[in-house]
């Protein structure tokens, strides 16, 4: 019973248990009916569950235990949500008990990675050919899981993946520190490397990947992408941008979509920038289209000629982030652009040399410190703002990536309320996360090293990633 009192300890005071202690300490229960009924037979019937659950009960005071979502997957995680009543549940309990349930998923989502991975093993043993064991796993998978077959192939292309190609990633999905969409970025992100590059790649990003949305996550692995090997990106981008062309296709709903494909990175950022700020001068009081509307209208105008560029005032601007060797041309460290992500060393050094008779604003930056920020013409501007933006590049909110210089300055302590019009209280917020941070009840306040801090009106807490 020691035992079991050291295993009721553990959960309550936040320990992680891990199912081989678990099982450890079930083979000393004896004198438990239940413990001898589960050993022999787990899932005979559900008291074998309901028994484990209850050897792992807590307080029912406390419903969810704290640490409950920082628990390995397992046996005794998936009991204890089993028995986990979640219509008592207060508002932070029922977010660790959501966090916990997605790291159990991503657990089993792992596990049918590895049983479609060991169908392909099983297939190359009997027939030793590596493009019929394919085909043969294809079929099998398509037909079990009654997918069409190009879901299969896919299916069993990324399982092969992350077993053979990078079983970093498949160990961190099966620990449920990173889920199913982290683990498919990482696998398309890296898949044009060779495979020591590409596991080379995971290993660096690996250790904060489950903190990163898809959209951070991606934006990294390109960023180290480029600076593992600059010259091979620097051909890559060469040779998309030879293939670029404007797509025109229709949609099942009658509209049509008009794309320009493999666009330079430095073009297309300053056209996205030139369409929000014509769409912004449009947008007046008696104006009913959305800012998407007018977007897309402002951009028909231009491509069909009812609309000369020029026409809004000014053009569009490039936020050029690179360091300065770099930019020096003693180095080849991929530059940012702000609301598109990194770009090869040469792309930045072309966007200092061409931009500078248009609005462009930039910050240099000499080992992760900003050394000198600026705006390439002279214009009324306030120097905090440009502070701001130098050392808070995107919206501050948890995975927003929106430019910081298309973000209202937020007062953290409400100026109505005595807080300062200084740098140490203003931070940018996106539009729509400064609204909802006022209309939700959140708040935030800066840590070191340029991180953000945000509590939630449940409680919660969450953290920022430190800008690149």
């Amino acid at each position: 019973m020691r035992s079991l009192a050291n295993l009721d300890r553990s959960v309550a005071e936040g320990t992680s248990v891990t199912p081989d202690s678990y099982d450890r300490r079930m083979l000393m229960l004896d004198d438990r009916d239940v413990g001898e009924d589960f050993v022999e037979d787990p899932w005979s019937v559900d008291e074998g569950l309901l028994g484990l659950a209850e050897l792992v009960a807590f307080d029912q005071e406390q419903l969810v235990p704290h640490a409950l979502d920082l628990m390995e997957p397992g046996l005794v995680l998936a009991a204890m949500l089993w028995s986990i009543d979640l219509g008592r549940c207060s508002g932070p309990e029922r977010i660790r008990v959501l966090r916990a349930r997605q790291r159990m998923a991503s657990h089993y989502q792992a596990q049918v990675y590895d049983d479609i991975a060991g169908v392909s093993d099983h297939f190359e043993e009997l027939d030793g050919d590596i493009e019929l064991a394919h085909l043969g796993t294809v079929a099998e998978v398509r037909a079990a899981l009654r997918l069409t077959r190009r879901a299969a192939d896919s299916e069993v292309a990324f399982a092969l993946d992350l077993k053979k190609r990078l079983p970093r990633v498949w160990d961190a999905l099966l620990a449920g520190t990173i889920d199913v969409r982290r683990a498919r970025t990482i696998v398309a992100a890296t898949r044009h490397l060779p495979e020591l590059d590409a596991r080379q790649v995971a290993e660096q990003v690996m250790p904060r990947a489950g903190n990163l949305t898809t959209g951070q996550l991606g934006a990294r692995l390109r960023k180290v992408c480029l600076d593992l090997n600059p010259d091979d990106a620097a051909d890559r981008y060469r040779a998309a941008t030879d293939d670029r062309r404007v797509v025109v296709e229709a949609t099942p709903d009658g509209s049509a979509n008009v794309s320009v494909l493999d666009a330079p990175a430095e073009r297309a950022s300053q056209a996205s920038d030139y369409l929000n700020r014509c769409a912004r001068e449009l947008k007046t009081h008696d104006e009913e289209r959305t800012l998407d509307q007018l977007r897309a209208d402002v951009a028909l105008d231009l491509l069909s000629g009812r609309l000369q560029p020029g026409q809004a005032r000014g053009g569009g601007s490039v936020n050029l982030t690179v360091d300065l060797e770099t930019l020096a041309g003693l180095a080849n460290n991929s530059g940012e652009l702000a609301g598109y992500g990194p770009v090869i060393a040469d792309v930045a050094r072309q966007v200092a040399h061409d931009q500078a008779q248009t609005p462009w604003r930039y910050t240099v930056q000499h080992q992760g410190q900003a050394v000198a920020t600026g705006i390439t013409r002279r214009r009324p501007t306030v120097g905090q703002r440009r502070h701001i933006e130098a050392q808070s590049p995107t919206c501050v909110f948890p995975g927003c990536r929106m430019p910081a210089v298309d973000c209202d300055l937020d007062h953290r302590q409400d100026w109505a309320k005595g807080g300062p019009t200084s740098v140490d209280n203003l931070a940018p917020l996106c539009r729509h996360d400064h609204l909802n941070k006022h209309r939700l009840g959140w708040s935030y306040r800066r840590l070191p090293e340029g991180r953000y801090q945000w509590t939630t009106k449940l409680g919660e807490t969450y953290e920022t990633e430190r800008p690149p």
